[in-house]
């Protein structure tokens, strides 16, 4: 496993609360993807500081909040 970097922001899902409903994809379709399974798949679980707000606003999104991201 790498090393998060600290200036990082770190996405996390809970893969059993994801329902499938695919908005965070709609906003940041390069971090998250939806697999056949219809579950939250994170692409990337790093995001730089000038993605956080763009990736966070696809995360709040979830209308279940399964992904959100922490600070590393």
């Amino acid at each position: 496993m790498k090393e998060a970097n600290k200036d990082m922001a770190t996405v996390k899902a809970d893969l059993e609360l994801c329902q499938g409903y695919a908005n965070c994809v709609v906003g940041a379709d390069d971090v998250f993807d939806i697999d056949e399974d219809g579950v939250v798949v994170i692409l990337a679980d790093q995001v730089a500081p000038e993605e956080v707000a763009r990736v966070d606003a696809a995360a709040q999104s979830c209308p279940v909040s399964a992904v959100w991201l922490e600070d590393t």
